[in-house]
């Protein structure tokens, strides 16, 4: 049976040390476009993404200012927790278990606070994102968590355990 460490080297992934968890960028447009700031992005990337059961090894609470896109490919399940700018939220499960009603693939849109973390129980979950406009890294915004417990009073025990900021 395939483990963490068997995944993690066969596909060179590296640690992710801002958000947590293991990543390898797998795809990067040539073509750009430029976003309502005038910044130049690219069209499209894609990466590996893994979480395992090591601690801190989940996607912290972060936004994005482009659609994100999940892909579900081998593993544990994986709970999201979605926060919308309206207030509402929403929590998803990406998994193989169509009846369970879990997911292989979820979009977040562009501005909408994500995390992603194990199901209980959970070894490790192997996943892609797929962004566009393609991802910049000084377009990542970590969630604080005294401004998040603000924003989403009924999401306290999540957001407490999936941020790492005060």
């Amino acid at each position: 049976m395939i483990t963490a460490a068997d995944i993690i080297r066969i596909l060179n992934l590296q640690k992710l040390p801002t958000e947590g968890g293991y990543f390898l960028e797998t795809y990067r447009s040539t073509e750009t476009v430029a976003d309502e700031r005038g910044e130049k992005r690219s069209f499209s990337t894609a990466i590996y993404y893994m979480i395992t059961d090591e601690e801190d090894s989940f996607s912290e609470m972060h936004r994005l200012g482009g659609d994100e896109i999940y892909h579900f490919y081998l593993g544990d399940p994986v709970e999201m927790l979605h926060l919308y700018p309206d207030g509402a939220g929403k929590r998803v499960l990406l998994g193989t278990d169509l009846i369970a009603g879990m997911l292989p693939q979820v979009l977040v849109p562009a501005g909408v606070w994500r995390d992603a973390r194990l199901a209980p129980g959970g070894k490790f979950a192997l996943m892609g994102t797929t962004m566009s406009p393609g991802f910049e890294y000084w377009d990542y915004k970590s969630g604080s968590r005294k401004e998040l417990l603000n924003l989403y009073p009924g999401f306290e025990e999540l957001i407490a355990t999936l941020t790492r900021k005060p």
